[in-house]
């Protein structure tokens, strides 16, 4: 399926998976979501600063490039939970080896602007 973050055709494979998983909060997304289905609520609490809007947005691309599923409960309160597809699951390796680069470089380098521990990737 082509979506709207794909709106160029990439060059190569690598280019596609930067171009869908590009976006401030993506691959924090998905880092969550890979320990457990959330809520959009909880989402946003994880996150911390995100607001409403950009998580939707982010959300909403994410289920369009199928690496997450929204499952809607269909009841009268509106439930909506968020889980992992298994095309979403294939980025798990590549989050877990981007964590270990970024602690490689930050024992390397200073600490600064451009380096942060705020979010981490561990097994």
């Amino acid at each position: 399926m082509v979506t709207k973050t794909l709106k160029t055709t990439a060059s190569c494979p690598v280019e596609t998976t930067l171009k869908v998983l590009s976006g401030r909060w993506k691959v924090l997304i998905i880092q969550f979501l890979l320990e457990r289905p959330r809520r959009f609520g909880e989402l946003s609490r994880c996150l911390g600063t995100v607001s409403a809007r950009s998580l939707t947005k982010q959300l909403r691309e994410l289920e369009e490039d199928g690496l997450i599923i929204r499952k809607d409960f269909e009841q009268i309160s509106p439930k909506v939970e968020y889980s992992v597809s298994e095309l979403g699951k294939m980025a798990e390796p590549i989050l877990y080896a981007m964590g270990a680069l970024g602690e490689a470089l930050e024992s390397r380098m200073e600490k600064s602007s451009r380096t942060s521990k705020k979010h981490t990737f561990s097994r």
